[in-house]
């Protein structure tokens, strides 16, 4: 009986894909809008959170673009096209319509669809540039962050409806929206639910339809009852279900307040934590981003959000006696490139237990009489990651770690235990204050070490590089005045002068500038001179930058403020103290602590004035040994312990070319005795059909929800014939011991093991059917 009114005869005029495409859908119009609500779910998820500059209005393409993917891939399930077909055409819909889109976002309004276009390609490619050719830590491009994530809200609804309708797999699309939903909500701090419950209560009318519309079609092909009645049945359960399970699920979660696996993601945390470090170079600028814990990484990306919490970081135990606050340094950074900072040459340096850290390295602090030692516990609570606290030079932990070193001479980047998490212990050279020792800093003497100052060429290399584009006008005129009010052009009057400058009320401490106009084009350094507001990272680097733009060696440090330290010596650290300074090198004295920060955040102490002294550098004797005790066991100074070295030399290579193919050969001899002797242990009716089933799933036929086991094995007769007498001798051992309860004789389970045996082989021949899967895929 044809599809079309008995008025509008198909003509050929209609093409054939058309006239197969019915006037609805067998499994309901409904059916088609509750996927397109799962998509937009997903869609609408993804614009709340305004991952781009803060800003959700740039993703209100998003929800048009789940809409027409999936009308797209239903279109294409419907007329017959395969699912690469399908899959292709919905990609190349995606590369005309979404750059359009992109376009519409970031350009103007009166811009011409080749104009859109324009607007799009260039972002891309200047993103790109910037990450992959000039391999910067973050770039100021936002059209390839929309660009990409309309891509993902894009395969959500057409792989979604092509589950639906094309595979009539609903659980596939289910599972895959929902998780891409789910992720999304477990990333923002925005409140969500509202899109979880659509998306469930959505999702589950879309399998409670599907499964009712498949028992109908059975009912109809085996002529059981009124088909119709059974559908409404299931329909009627399904929706007196979806109501009672939402509702419940609604008040358990008002309700609930415990958190029985929360300690089972403390490992989990620290990953998504190291994940998170990684991305922040190609993470879009904005949001509400969720914490999943505080940690610090290989990179300080400034996003114009600093978001912490008051939540325990870090207990440090030092000496009871210990009088000095100290800044607790995890990283320190050479890079900038207008919008954040990392390494430039960084090198991995392996460090037993107790082994001297900075031995033979740049940053070795190995003044007599300048350092004296700090040795102090370190109780990780809620900071992620491995990265080791330290104020200034730690010189030995009791744990196996990685020194990060820049440069070929080792100027230090980073200390990461191999413990993650783990308590741990460290001694540390601490800066001595005073003249009462030979090498005691104080403003005079860093003042004379700075006079016709002798820098070693690599820290000029590396500290004091200024990127193009990195410093403006307004941060030239910014460093005019504090050039004005410095008393002299020495490197300690200069740092000490635009210190307390920045320190002061002319700027203003704000954690959150995304709203500032052009900021990301303009880099932080120029944007905080324009705007004169920021947070930590903005102080620190203005005036790490403009200090190099004096050929001033400098450096940001990041890792934590002093925490609150009771009587007995125990400091406690929030997460909100996490912090960003900068440390100045003076030849002979090594780097210096310097904070800018404003808003009452800096907590360092001036130096002690001291007499006036030429310009004289203390001796550089040899490192202190740390303490030679159980923790830290004794080495010889600049000692490493043993690492692993890659094989080398043609013998050796040739030795392992020789082996592996002797163990090729005998695990490929292996694998044909066993495939000889067939299955082993307990052989049963239901496991072979089991395995029949997968296999052949995997090359796409896999058995029908509505199929008997009979009709299944015929199926696949019909396309092995020189299989079907096994295929009938599984499925009749299936339904015997399955259906009619019997036990298989000694002759069936042999006769049983020979046939799977041979359709192992068998099965293999349906990767090349590929005419059959298509007229399958078409049927289905």
């Amino acid at each position: 009986m044809s599809a079309y009114p008995s008025d509008v005869a198909p003509g050929p005029i209609l093409p054939a894909a058309l006239r197969r495409l019915p006037l609805a859908p067998a499994e309901g119009w409904l059916t088609l809008a509750l996927v397109m609500l799962m998509a937009l779910t997903v869609a609408w998820s993804l614009d709340d959170a305004a991952w781009v500059l803060n800003r959700g209005e740039l993703g209100d393409f998003f929800a048009p673009a789940a809409i027409i993917a999936a009308l797209l891939a239903f279109a294409g399930a419907k007329v017959g096209w395969s699912r690469w077909l399908s899959h292709f055409i919905g990609a190349v819909a995606a590369a005309l319509i979404l750059p359009i889109f992109v376009g519409a976002a970031i350009g103007p309004e009166d811009a011409s669809i080749g104009e859109l276009y324009r607007f799009t390609a260039t972002a891309v490619t200047r993103a790109w540039i910037d990450l992959a050719v000039l391999n910067r830590s973050v770039t100021v491009q936002t059209g390839h962050y929309l660009l990409a994530i309309g891509i993902i809200v894009w395969s959500v609804g057409q792989f979604a409806a092509y589950a639906v309708f094309g595979h009539r797999r609903p659980l596939d699309a289910v599972i895959v929206v929902g998780l891409i939903l789910i992720g999304n909500m477990a990333m923002t701090a925005n409140e969500q639910l509202p899109y979880l419950v659509i998306f469930s209560i959505a999702s589950l009318f879309v399998l409670a339809r599907a499964h009712a519309f498949d028992e109908q079609s059975v009912w109809i092909r085996r002529r059981i009852g009124d088909a119709s009645a059974v559908r409404q049945l299931y329909l009627r359960g399904g929706t007196a279900f979806i109501i009672l399970a939402v509702l419940g699920s609604l008040v358990l979660t008002a309700s609930a307040s415990s958190a029985p696996l929360a300690g089972q993601w403390t490992a989990v945390g620290e990953k998504l934590v190291d994940v998170s470090q990684w991305l922040q170079r190609i993470l879009p600028f904005g949001g509400n981003p969720r914490a999943v814990g505080f940690g610090f990484g290989p990179q300080a990306v400034i996003t114009g959000l600093w978001q912490t919490d008051r939540s325990h970081a870090v207990t440090i135990e030092v000496p009871p006696t210990e009088e000095e606050a100290f800044y607790w340094r995890a990283i320190a950074f050479d890079q900038f490139d207008l919008n954040g900072w990392t390494w430039s040459e960084s090198t991995d340096l392996g460090r037993g237990a107790g082994g001297l850290l900075l031995s033979d390295l740049a940053d070795d602090p190995g003044l007599e009489g300048s350092r004296r030692e700090l040795r102090f516990s370190v109780q990780p609570v809620g900071l992620r990651g491995s990265w080791a606290l330290s104020p200034l030079d730690p010189l030995s932990v009791n744990r196996d770690a990685d020194v990060v070193v820049v440069g070929d001479d080792g100027y230090f980047g980073g200390l990461k235990l191999r413990t993650g998490s783990a308590p741990y212990t460290v001694v540390a050279g601490v800066p001595v204050r005073g003249e009462d020792v030979p090498g005691g800093l104080s403003a005079n003497r860093l003042r004379a070490a700075a006079i016709n100052p002798v820098y070693p060429e690599e820290i000029v290399r590396l500290y004091t590089r200024v990127p193009e584009g990195a410093i403006g006008p307004e941060a030239r005129l910014l460093l005019a005045r504090i050039q004005a009010l410095s008393p002299s052009q020495n490197a300690f009057d200069l740092a000490n002068t635009m210190e307390q400058f920045l320190r002061s009320r002319a700027f203003t401490y704000n954690p959150d500038v995304r709203g500032l106009a052009g900021c990301q084009e303009l880099g932080a350094v120029e944007c905080f001179a324009l705007y004169r507001q920021g947070y930590c990272l903005y102080y620190a680097s203005t005036m790490a930058i403009l200090l190099r733009e004096q050929g001033i060696p400098t450096r940001l440090a990041e890792g934590f403020l002093p925490g609150t330290r009771d009587g007995n010596g125990r400091e406690v650290i929030l997460s909100d103290a996490a912090h960003a300074w900068v440390e100045v090198y003076f030849p002979g004295y090594g780097w210096v602590t310097f904070d800018p920060t404003g808003g009452g955040l800096a907590q360092t102490v001036p130096l002690p004035s001291g007499a006036p002294i030429p310009s004289v550098l203390p001796s550089v004797p040899s490192l202190t040994r740390p303490p030679d005790d159980a923790e830290f066991p004794s080495r010889l100074p600049g000692t490493l312990p043993p690492s692993p070295t890659s094989p080398s030399g043609g013998n050796d290579a040739g030795l392992l070319v020789a082996i592996a193919l002797v163990l090729l050969v005998a695990v490929g001899g292996l694998a044909f005795i066993v495939w000889q002797r067939g299955p082993r242990g307990e052989l049963t009716p239901d496991g072979v059909w089991r395995s029949l089933g997968r296999t052949a799933a995997r090359f796409g036929f896999g058995p029908r929800p509505t199929q008997t086991v009979y009709e299944y094995a015929g199926t696949l007769g019909d396309v092995l014939p020189d299989s079907r007498p096994q295929l009938q001798t599984v499925a009749r051992a299936k339904v015997e011991v399955a259906y009619g309860r019997r036990a298989l004789a000694d002759d069936g389970v042999r006769a049983l093991r020979d046939a799977q045996r041979r359709l192992r082989l068998g099965l293999l021949r349906l990767a090349l059917r590929r005419k059959e899967r298509k007229a399958r895929r078409r049927g289905g």
